[in-house]
């Protein structure tokens, strides 16, 4: 009979979201809509934002990384946008290096075929198309996430244009000193046959062989070291070959000690023989005796380290062609941690080692090829394959009577995080970018301290790498790159420095590319300079870190679209050893300062459990099956609700919590929808003749607005929307709306508390869909599309300007105590509910005992949902729940005296119908 005259919610928002079958429709209205181009119109002028994207790798399909890396930087993006800032969002790729040349090689060696046999112009067109082929497929997986950006004209490094400002920027440094060829140790891949950056190398665990090694003292400093022998221990029996010292430490007491008595068994095999004499640091005597099997043993002198000074040893393979001295010279890197006290030194094989070597002019031998096979001259071993060579190294030195005991051992080892081979140290000829010409570590140290980085320990991580790194190798042996542009004298070996020469290069690679360098002669580049026969092309190519330590150069300067350095960059916590820190290098080098006034880094994604996902696990979250299976805004709420600058996890049970998070937003969206149908401006309400419980809805959206502020500039998102989230299900939803439901259902439409509640709720959509937007941004979309059809999209406003008049800390007090009361109203009506005394609360009448007069006057009734509260005074509050008397109003189900069976509806919906039947 009344339903006519009752306000309910009325909206086409659908409870259920269908975000697989809705988000690809709205994708293709924003496509349709050019919804970038119209964001760049619509912001133009204003202060600009520039966040830089840093370059993912174009050689397959976009993981769960990749996922948190993109939605978390479009949410940054939107929300400055929001924020009413002009954004362009310029996306980029990486597109040389291993990774693309590795793919195609392995297509030729399915065939039986090498690369080497293949023309280099052909194979680095394979390499370019393989690409492009993934750029286009990126592309396209990253906007179903909802990403916008300038995806018709986003930043490749294999750009012609980009390759010569790759080439242009190497060449800065070459003409200011700072690039040179050295011969230094390097990470290498014996598969891959090339230095790696440190940036591509993982650590994963190894079984090694673990052996100690007799080195026979041929020339002793001090007599007690005649017919001793120097132990060393090392894991990589393959460098003995390239062995030409044994490091001691000065400051360490050494003892000569005599094998009395050898075990039957120990853990490794021992060789160990009665009555040699060794000779091991102090401290490490009986860990040494247990490890090689010396049951009994004697010291039988004592000696500190310096007074090893002079001492040589035979190489353990003397007289096998290895004749040379091997020297015991000290060494500040020795220690007694581990091992024996003294250290193998390979030259050729480590930092140290060669750094030792250098020092004291030793050898550095070249005793291995590119792919990790002994060169014909090493005797013994030639042509066999170091990763093979342990055991016949093993077995040569036993033969000898040199190998003192054998085992295993389980460790950390460095690996391509390429290929997944182990790498080794390989000193080789290499070009770098010295740390300390042109002062580039201080320039660089002094560029961290005035960045801001978020969380403030990536400072400190960043700094330590920079203040210690080694001068950095930007010199790759591969073919798919950007090749160095540099030319060497034939016969002197000098470096062609000539402006004219390096322009001309430049020049041909923004004409026709880098692969002009393959392409043309030596004279036309040198033009009649000099003589081109005189001279050789470098054949190497610039390693892909410094591709992309340049994007900044061709992305942002001198482009009137953003502007230099960037606001921030944002990638994963392991850039601090890459793209932030060779961007670091690259700017500090050629412009003395850092790129970006800002550093974000999120962690890695783990699974539920908090294991590294793998294929073999079976635990891999793809993007694309969350996608499918709940959307993509399902995959941007689980960004923005993890503690993404840490490690994150991701599973079946962790998205079903979003799911539910996700629905809560969605039931306010559609609850406000459905509440503001057919409100007009007419219906608005002053702030000053508010309700109190409608400013305290206000006010709650002015601290809220506070928060937001604070989180967006500190990027910490999670805060802001864990506390809207909550105000979203344990405010509005379960004290607001809840108490303001009977006034909007049932109020006279033109009385002032039903436009107070109508007007707020309005506010409260506007203020809410805008802040959901850059997370939930196909949702907003939707939610806003329902209420102004005739709008273009959400993603085209800014936040709603709160003011901070709305807030009221006495009123929030106040609030805070009345809703205290009303919980134990609640739960004393829930207690009876419980007792089958009442059903619904609006059965109940409630007397009230306050102990103050504060709260007398509130209308209890209707904030605790109730037919009737009486309100009285005493010592404590206290809860009497009784049958309210009357009978139940059939339009708004209270339990009224004045309802009778003559009289159906109470006085407050009486009047309501009859002002609606005025109307």
């Amino acid at each position: 009979m009344f339903k006519d005259t009752i306000f309910l919610p009325k909206t086409n928002f659908p409870m259920k979201a269908g975000l697989p079958d809705k988000e690809p429709r709205i994708l293709e209205r924003w496509k349709q809509l050019d919804l970038y181009k119209l964001q760049r119109k619509a912001f133009k002028g204003r202060p600009k934002f520039v966040l830089h994207d840093g370059p993912p790798y174009a050689n397959g399909h976009i993981h769960i990384g990749h996922a948190l890396n993109r939605i978390l930087k479009d949410v940054v993006i939107r929300s400055q946008q929001m924020q009413g800032k002009d954004c362009v969002f310029i996306p980029g790729w990486d597109c040389h290096g291993l990774p693309i040349e590795w793919k195609i090689e392995e297509e030729y060696r399915a065939h039986g075929k090498s690369k080497d046999t293949v023309d280099v112009i052909e194979f680095r067109n394979q390499c370019r198309t393989f690409a492009a082929k993934w750029v286009d497929i990126q592309k396209e997986e990253i906007q179903r996430l909802g990403v916008l950006g300038d995806w018709e004209n986003p930043y490749t490094t294999m750009k012609f244009e980009n390759e010569a400002v790759i080439a242009s920027e190497l060449s800065k440094f070459l003409m200011n000193g700072s690039l040179y060829r050295g011969f230094r140790p390097v990470m290498w891949s014996v598969v891959e046959k090339t230095a790696l950056a440190e940036a591509e190398v993982e650590y994963q665990d190894k079984t090694s062989p673990s052996i100690y090694v007799k080195f026979p003292v041929k020339s002793a400093s001090i007599d007690v070291l005649n017919d001793a022998y120097a132990v060393i221990w090392t894991t990589t029996p393959w460098t003995l070959p390239a062995n030409r010292a044994v490091a001691y430490g000065e400051d360490v007491r050494y003892a000569v000690v005599r094998v009395d008595a050898v075990m039957e068994s120990s853990h490794m095999q021992s060789y160990a023989l009665q009555g040699d004499r060794l000779i091991i640091a102090e401290d490490l005597v009986a860990a040494v005796c247990s490890a090689v099997g010396i049951a009994e043993h004697t010291v039988v002198a004592s000696l500190m380290g310096s007074e090893l000074k002079g001492s040589v040893c035979a190489h353990p393979l003397a007289g096998q062609g290895y004749e040379f001295d091997v020297p015991m010279l000290p060494g500040d890197h020795v220690s007694t941690d581990a091992g024996t006290g003294l250290v193998h030194t390979a030259p050729s094989h480590g930092v140290e080692d060669f750094a030792l070597g250098k020092a004291f002019g030793l050898e550095i031998p070249d005793l291995i090829q590119d792919d990790g096979v002994y060169r014909p001259q090493v005797p013994m071993f030639a042509g066999l394959h170091i990763f093979k060579a342990n055991e016949p190294v093993m077995d040569a030195i036993k033969a000898v009577d040199c190998l003192l005991a054998a085992g295993k051992i389980k460790h950390s080892y460095p690996h391509s995080w390429r290929s997944k081979a182990p790498l080794i140290y390989r000193t080789t000829p290499q070009w770098f970018i010295g740390m300390e010409m042109n002062d580039l570590r201080n320039k660089a140290l002094k560029a961290i301290d005035d960045v801001q980085w978020y969380p403030a320990a990536g400072k400190n991580r960043i700094g330590s790498m920079v203040d210690g790194r080694p001068d950095w190798c930007v010199s790759r042996q591969r073919t798919w790159g950007v090749p160095l542009p540099i030319f060497v004298h034939k016969e002197t070996n000098e470096i062609l420095k000539d402006e004219r020469v390096q322009h001309r290069i430049v020049e041909a690679f923004r004409a026709e590319g880098a692969d002009a360098w393959f392409e043309k002669d030596n004279a036309f580049f040198l033009d009649g300079l000099y003589p081109a026969d005189e001279y050789q092309k470098i054949k190497d190519v610039v390693d892909v870190w410094f591709d992309s330590g340049t994007t900044h150069v061709f992305t942002l300067e001198n482009n009137p679209d953003v502007h230099w350095p960037a606001d921030v960059y944002l990638e994963g916590s392991d850039q601090h050893r890459g793209w932030f820190q060779s961007s670091l290098l690259e700017s500090c080098g050629t412009r003395g300062i850092a790129p970006y006034k800002a550093v974000v880094t999120h962690g890695f994604v783990l699974d539920e459990k908090g294991y590294k996902m793998s294929k073999s696990l079976g635990n891999v979250v793809s993007p694309a099956d969350v996608i499918k299976d709940l959307g993509a805004d399902i995959l941007r709420l689980w960004v923005i609700s993890s503690d993404y600058f840490d490690d994150i996890r991701i599973g079946k049970s962790i998205l079903q919590h979003q799911q539910d998070i996700y629905r809560r937003f969605r039931n306010i969206l559609r609850y406000l929808l459905g509440a503001l149908d057919g409100f007009s401006d007419d219906e608005k309400v002053d702030y000053a003749q508010l309700p109190d419980l409608e400013k305290w809805v206000l006010h709650r959206l002015a601290e809220l607005d506070a928060v937001r502020k604070k989180c967006l500039e500190t990027y910490d998102f999670k805060t802001f929307y864990a506390e809207l989230h909550t105000f979203c299900s344990s405010e509005l939803s379960s004290v607001y709306f809840d108490i303001r439901k009977d006034c909007l259902y049932c109020d006279d439409p033109k009385g002032l508390k039903r436009r107070s509640v109508r007007t707020v709720m309005d506010i409260l959509f506007d203020t809410i869909t805008r802040w959901l937007a850059p997370v939930l941004s196909f949702t907003a979309e939707e939610a806003y599309l329902e209420r102004y059809p005739d709008r273009d999209s959400i993603h085209l406003e800014t936040f709603v300007a709160i003011p901070t008049t709305w807030l009221n800390d006495h009123l929030a007090k106040t609030m805070a105590e009345i809703f205290d009361i009303r919980s134990q109203i609640t739960a004393a009506l829930e207690l009876k509910r419980a007792e089958k005394f009442i059903g619904s609360s609006l059965q109940a009448a409630v007397t009230l005992t306050l102990p103050t007069t504060t709260h007398m006057n509130i209308d209890w009734a209707e904030v605790c949902i109730t037919s009737a509260v009486t309100v009285v005074k005493g010592s404590e509050v206290l809860v009497d729940v009784q049958l309210a008397s009357g009978a139940k109003c059939e339009r708004c189900w209270k339990v009224m005296p004045e309802v009778t069976e003559a009289n159906p509806v109470c006085t407050r919906c009486d009047e309501a119908v009859k002002a609606v039947a005025g109307n």
